[in-house]
């Protein structure tokens, strides 16, 4: 009998994208570090000889990160807002994942914001290089959750579509307002 495999969660799908297009020497950006989860799994995809950077504005995410992430030597960390992060990385990137809503274990009440993360999202699109990703995990169930995702997907459906492909990953059956994941592809130009 074979193995069941449960479909993946939309930010394990988002991985799953950004491990097939990622390679040692890139550079990437976390730019919602939460509590370093995808930080790690970005400076591990990159190598030693890659780099990211990461973005939380509270403190405590930015420490919770550089603790889960001791001993790498691949990773700069700001305590800075994502929408301001194309004026610390001006080289184009590979990747950039967000992972909207509030610090897991942290304060409620601070979360992502449809005008900061909106500003963050069109910048990351001015960086991103050619063939390079953009994975957004949006959560629904928190107080402005609908409202931050709802202005994403908008934006997302906007995109030009001679320079980028778009892709939509949700569970449409589940209650609780599960999260989904958009995925944006620059296309390489000829």
């Amino acid at each position: 009998m074979a193995k069941f495999t449960s479909l993946p969660r939309p930010t394990e799908m988002a991985h799953r994208l950004l491990r097939e297009r990622l390679k040692p020497g890139d550079q990437a950006i976390d730019a919602t570090v939460g509590n370093g989860h995808d930080t790690l799994f970005l400076a591990e995809q990159v190598g030693p000889e890659g780099h990211v950077y990461g973005f939380d504005v509270q403190e405590s995410a930015i420490e919770k990160t550089r603790q889960r992430t001791a001993g790498l030597t691949n990773i700069t960390l700001r305590c800075l807002s994502h929408e301001l992060l194309d004026e610390s990385v001006s080289d184009p990137v590979s990747a950039i994942t967000f992972n909207l809503g509030y610090l897991p274990g942290g304060d409620k009440s601070i979360t992502t914001k449809p005008e900061t993360t909106l500003v963050a999202l069109r910048n990351s699109v001015k960086i991103l290089k050619e063939g390079g990703l953009l994975t957004i995990v949006a959560y629904i169930g928190h107080e402005g959750g609908l409202g931050e995702s709802n202005t994403i997907a908008n934006w997302a459906s906007s995109l030009d579509q001679s320079v980028f492909s778009v892709v939509r990953y949700e569970f449409t059956n589940q209650c609780n307002t599960p999260p989904f994941l958009i995925a944006v592809e620059k296309r390489q130009l000829l």
